[in-house]
């Protein structure tokens, strides 16, 4: 039975087109709003809890995410049958997918998310560079757009200088890119990036950029209203990953000055209004052994770890993304003048060795997970619950709060103590080795700090 919404809620309906522990924190937001929700999910979520709690549910397709989640016909239809007025895309999957947007804008739906456009124009990387060169956002040495040929590529990266890294213009997450050395190495890895882009993205066009050989990873949190007003959260830092995909995320940075802080947020308000972005949306730096920042993409789209922007503004980022969605002024969503207060830290917990990386779907025979004052978990998971082997291998987010990060660091330490998950393997053990690195606690890392840490004593069997 459908709970009656409240009068004052933005939407009556909203369908979550996501899955798993995002899919259950829009359902939170919705709630917390008085708004009704809608769950889709494949028959191999059918006991999920997104499905137990959500007001209605509706199934889309088989487990394979192209029959189900990625189906945009099927998530329209299961949209219109419900009759709801919004459609949230959490993060992967379709959320930042311009066409899904767009059928979504003309079945008149609201997208809970960036204008189709503006995701089109995000998505298109060179696009996006050539945008924040305009609006004065410092940008790393790159060919000017796609490289069409190997005799283009070979002269920009002359021109750049080497080492460089080729880049697909469609994706992310290292897909379609190769780092290069020298130019012998150029013509086969361009070839390799173009066909792994292509084979990712449907698009095998690629473009370069200068390599930076230890970069910090440091994004910075958007919020933007249909009224022309830009709002800069801060920014996280996510340094801690291994082959380009985030393990630990905190905010601050430990690293970033204060006045780069807010030269750069002053630049991306400017950049941000005049490419008419609304709704929440990252931006991406890497930052240098000398501390300066350049962009390298816009995600269009909530990010996995916002929780930890959320800790440290007291700002409930879906539900911004909500009211922003119907037309509230970003004045009454969030507190303008806010300054960030302590130090957040999220770890990622994944259902895969961390001796080997390789997933580990299965039962989790016995869960208990950490409590106690600044310790937040979101997840979908359970006792007895089947970790699909169809879908990212994500079980959980720990999420800290401290007075500063000494404080965080150590109740991020006993709450991965208290993190008790049985019958699979997970990225629990590997979490802790970096908590107890001496250079992680010093915030003396890059984003090669996995690799060494891994490097530098045997591994042991952990769970």
């Amino acid at each position: 039975m459908e709970r009656p919404c409240l009068r004052s809620a933005p939407f009556k309906k909203i369908l979550i087109a996501n899955r798993g522990e995002i899919a259950m924190r829009v359902l939170c937001a919705c709630k917390d709003l008085g708004i009704a929700t809608v769950a889709v999910y494949s028959e191999a979520d059918r006991h999920s809890l997104p499905v137990r709690f959500a007001d209605e549910a509706i199934c889309i397709g088989p487990a394979k995410s192209t029959r189900s989640y990625l189906d945009i016909p099927s998530i329209i239809s299961a949209a219109e049958v419900t009759n709801v007025d919004a459609v949230h895309p959490g993060y992967g999957f379709l959320s930042e997918n311009a066409r899904f947007a767009h059928v979504c804008e003309a079945s008149g739906l609201r997208f809970i998310g960036p204008k189709s456009d503006v995701i089109q124009s995000m998505g298109t990387k060179e696009r996006a560079r050539a945008m924040m060169r305009e609006a004065g956002v410092p940008i790393l040495p790159g060919s000017d757009g796609v490289v069409k040929s190997e005799d283009e590529a070979l002269a920009a990266a002359e021109a750049i200088g080497y080492p460089v890294i080729l880049k697909a213009s469609a994706g992310g997450g290292g897909r379609g890119m190769r780092v290069v050395n020298e130019a012998a190495e150029l013509p086969p890895l361009l070839a390799q990036a173009q066909q792994e882009a292509a084979a990712a993205f449907n698009c095998p066009d690629v473009y370069i950029e200068k390599f930076l050989r230890a970069p910090r990873h440091i994004e910075f949190q958007v919020l933007a209203d249909h009224h022309d007003n830009v709002a800069i959260l801060g920014e996280r830092e996510c340094s801690i990953q291994r082959r380009h995909q985030k393990l630990l995320e905190e905010s601050p940075s430990p690293v970033l000055k204060a006045d780069v802080r807010c030269r750069v947020s002053e630049k991306l308000r400017g950049a941000m209004a005049a490419v008419g972005y609304t709704n929440a949306g990252t931006v991406e730096f890497l930052m240098d052994e000398s501390g300066n920042l350049y962009f390298i993409e816009v995600n269009a789209r909530i990010q996995v770890e916002h929780p930890v922007t959320e800790m440290v503004t007291g700002t409930d980022l879906v539900k911004s993304q909500i009211l922003i969605a119907a037309g509230e002024p970003l004045h009454q969503v969030v507190d303008m003048s806010l300054k960030p207060h302590g130090h957040a830290i999220e770890c990622r917990i994944n259902a895969e060795n961390p001796e080997t990386f390789a997933p580990s779907p299965g039962r989790i025979t016995a869960l208990n997970l950490p409590g106690g004052i600044g310790v937040r978990v979101d997840t979908a998971a359970y006792a007895e619950y089947v970790i699909p082997p169809y879908y990212d291998s994500l079980v959980a987010k720990l999420i800290v709060h401290g007075r500063d990060r000494s404080e965080a660091l150590d109740r991020m330490r006993r709450a991965l103590d208290m993190f008790v998950v049985e019958g699979i393997y997970t990225s629990i053990p590997l979490h802790k080795r970096i908590l107890d690195h001496p250079d992680f606690r010093a915030g003396r890392f890059d984003t090669n700090f996995i690799q060494r840490l891994l490097s530098e004593r045997p591994q042991r069997n952990g769970s």
